[in-house]
């Protein structure tokens, strides 16, 4: 669980950040969420967005998303959402929370 502290460094480190997970009219699928898992192992913090093609909202694409991936929601804005999910492997890319 992250704390306040820690979710406003993240969001701030997101703003920055291109999307790099886009869902589109196939919805949630296995291959979306190895394709997430996989962001997030080399990323930590990944940036997705909803289609307007998309018939998902935004708050069900991503609590289902972070439950599949092990990761946490940041921060969910219009049609986009940021996850967080730490990868010890990374070495001095890691992010290092306050």
């Amino acid at each position: 669980m992250l704390s306040g502290k820690q979710k406003r460094f993240l969001r701030a480190l997101g703003a920055k950040e291109k999307v790099l997970v886009q869902i589109g009219k196939d919805g949630l699928s296995y291959n979306l969420f190895n394709f997430v898992d996989d962001a997030l192992r080399a990323h930590e913090l990944v940036k997705v967005a909803l289609l307007k093609s998309c018939e998902l909202e935004v708050r069900e694409a991503a609590l289902e998303t972070a439950a599949q991936s092990g990761a946490e929601i940041v921060q969910m804005i219009g049609r986009t959402f940021l996850l967080y999910k730490p990868n010890k492997e990374l070495g001095e890319k890691r992010i290092i929370l306050p």
